[in-house]
């Protein structure tokens, strides 16, 4: 029997074009603060929590926070976000993944989401691919966040399939880390040195295909 038995997929920068505006909605709040936040240390903490990422980029502020200041700032940070997905369409699927959905749909091997993004069943609605999805396993479902395997073992076990017959596809540091912390095959999307140590690398989104997945999987 085919070991490739499910697919579980990152949202922001995998599935969706959503990672700029992550960087204008954490800009704005550093600009506030007066504190550098440049689109190289956006890409670095892609996969993290909203707070995380907070709390790192004001240690350049010439004051101190509490965590209340903290969760604050992580609100608005959001409040940002959504203001800027509510432009989000179906023409805001990266090229290809719409295509290889609908393969894996049709091959019946059921998919899920992944992603540290509290908003991630709001872009998926907007993208119009909600239905695709069996699971949708966000920052609201776990305790731990990527780089910790929490959010995968999580979508595997609600999926209820062995973490070895699952594929994981991300695009940052955090995600790769956390998905080869599993017995899961892991796919990396970009073009950053993280992303090169998965399983297998694909450059842009449009390469990734049913065919391709299944014949490295199974030479794994």
């Amino acid at each position: 029997m085919e070991r490739l038995q499910a697919v579980i997929f990152d949202l922001d920068g995998v599935l969706a074009d959503t990672v700029h505006y992550h960087f204008l909605a954490t800009k704005k709040v550093a600009d506030l603060e007066g504190v550098p936040f440049t689109p190289e240390m956006n890409e670095a903490f892609q996969g993290m929590s909203r707070k995380h990422m907070i709390k790192e980029i004001v240690k350049e502020a010439p004051k101190t926070y509490i965590e209340s200041d903290l969760d604050k700032l992580a609100e608005l940070k959001n409040d940002y976000y959504k203001s800027y997905i509510k432009r989000l369409s179906s023409n805001d699927i990266l090229p290809g993944m719409l295509s290889f959905l609908n393969e894996l749909k049709e091959a019946d091997i059921p998919m899920a989401i992944a992603s540290s993004s509290s908003n991630a069943r709001t872009v998926v609605v907007r993208l119009e691919i909600e239905h695709f999805f069996q699971i949708i396993i966000n920052a609201k479902s776990i305790k731990k966040m990527k780089p910790d395997p929490e959010i995968f073992l999580t979508a595997a076990d609600k999926l209820k399939v062995p973490y070895g017959n699952c594929v994981a596809i991300e695009d940052s540091w955090a995600g790769i880390t956390a998905i080869k912390a599993t017995p899961m095959f892991s796919v990396g999307i970009g073009e950053s040195p993280a992303v090169r140590e998965a399983d297998l690398h694909i450059t842009h989104t449009q390469d990734l295909t049913l065919k391709r997945l299944r014949d490295e999987f199974i030479s794994s």
